[in-house]
């Protein structure tokens, strides 16, 4: 008998990550091909910011698509040009912000490198820095500033002129001089295990940055659209970048990306960038139905309520040592190397959650959660701790 699984090894390519075969969703939760129901803790890797087949979502797309759907970039459309003001007003832009649409983060990120390459060419700059531990993508660009061997290596000659340091104050200190043309930075690290800036961090790439007349380039890819309990996670920090990527969150799980410019740093012109699918009328449609959606019902509010509940929650479970990140991106840190253990045993009961480094369980649900929902993660990710706690115990004995 041939299995999902077999059928995935024959026509997909061989990339890992296939943990079960989800066929439908709804709210918090979703059900795989056998009748097996989860609480999804991951949403979609902090993408399904309204939850599984929201009533918002599902009207946005219906409607739209029964409209217009695409028209290329050759054309602009009402829903391109609302969303683009509502994330020039929510970022605090102003009246000299630009947006780019993409389809991913990743293109997102590609189109903040070539605005850093024009920036060099016009200043005679040369390199662009990134973060040890930052994760930017895996097109060719982004995964040039994403410091990883094992990412990069297969590929290799990357771009040239990236550099990488520390993040550490320190190192910002001694990294940026007046041969940088751009720094980018995750506010967050979350690949790296859900790790934040140190405090004053970005506060400090401002100040050096505009001294040397390089650009500070925020990838919110992950903490953006409220994620943080922020609209965007730099606003906690008081600070105003140069520009800013988007994606995840921003659609709500429908493919969306987008750069956004502040002041008078558009560097673009007429054939410099551009993408076919990017802005088209369904994919803003559906972005500016769902930040109205966040921004209307007050969920903000809910991220950074449900985000102290569940730190709270977690703290005194085994193997749990601590939490970091901010309202609903959390890293769960453990005591021991058992992250993928503690995942694994989280599934079989029925909680989906991530293990992006061996000693941290990453957790990024919908913003929609109640007590209901943390409820049951707490029992279902208490039982799975307890289970990995019992297993090591009794491998020490």
């Amino acid at each position: 008998m041939t299995t999902w699984q077999d059928e995935a090894s024959r026509d997909l390519l061989n990339l890992g990550g296939r943990l079960a075969l989800l066929v439908r969703g709804e709210g918090s939760h979703v059900w795989d091909a056998d009748g097996t129901r989860y609480l999804d803790f991951l949403g979609g890797i902090a993408v399904n910011a309204l939850g599984h087949a929201h009533p918002v979502f599902v009207d946005a797309i219906a409607a739209q698509a029964a409209t217009l759907a695409h028209v290329s970039n050759y054309f602009a459309t009402p829903q391109q040009l609302a969303l683009a003001a509502r994330l020039k007003r929510l970022a605090g832009a102003g009246e000299g912000g630009h947006v780019f649409f993409a389809n991913s983060g990743s293109e997102a990120n590609e189109t903040a490198i070539k605005l850093a390459r024009l920036h060099a060419h016009k200043t005679g700059t040369r390199t662009i820095v990134s973060l040890n531990g930052a994760f930017h993508g895996r097109t060719m660009g982004s995964l040039s500033l994403t410091p990883k061997p094992a990412y990069q290596d297969p590929f290799r000659p990357l771009l040239p002129d990236v550099a990488h340091i520390d993040p550490t104050i320190e190192a910002l200190e001694a990294g940026i001089d007046d041969t940088v043309a751009a720094l980018i930075v995750e506010p967050i690290q979350g690949e790296a295990g859900v790790v934040p800036l140190p405090e004053g961090f970005l506060k400090r790439a401002r100040e050096l940055t505009r001294a040397h007349g390089a650009l500070l380039i925020v990838d919110e890819v992950q903490t953006g659209v409220g994620r943080t309990g922020e609209w965007f996670a730099f606003q906690r920090e008081g600070i105003v970048p140069d520009a800013m990527s988007l994606a995840k969150g921003i659609a709500a799980g429908f493919p969306l990306g987008a750069l956004v410019t502040f002041g008078d740093n558009d560097l673009f012109y007429p054939g410099t960038h551009n993408s076919t699918f990017g802005g088209n009328p369904l994919a803003t449609a559906v972005g500016s139905a769902v930040l109205a959606e966040i921004e209307d019902a007050g969920l903000l509010q809910n991220v950074t309520e449900r985000g102290a509940q569940l730190r709270a929650a977690v703290a005194s479970l085994p193997l749990v040592t601590g939490t970091r990140g901010a309202g609903l991106l959390i890293g769960i840190t453990l005591s021991a190397p058992v992250a993928a253990e503690v995942r694994d045993a989280a599934q079989r009961r029925g909680l989906i959650v991530n293990a992006p480094t061996a000693d941290v369980i990453r957790i990024a649900p919908a913003y929609t959660i109640g007590d209901a929902e943390v409820d049951e993660f707490t029992t279902l990710f208490s039982a799975a701790l307890a289970e990995v706690a019992a297993s090591d115990a009794k491998d020490d004995a």
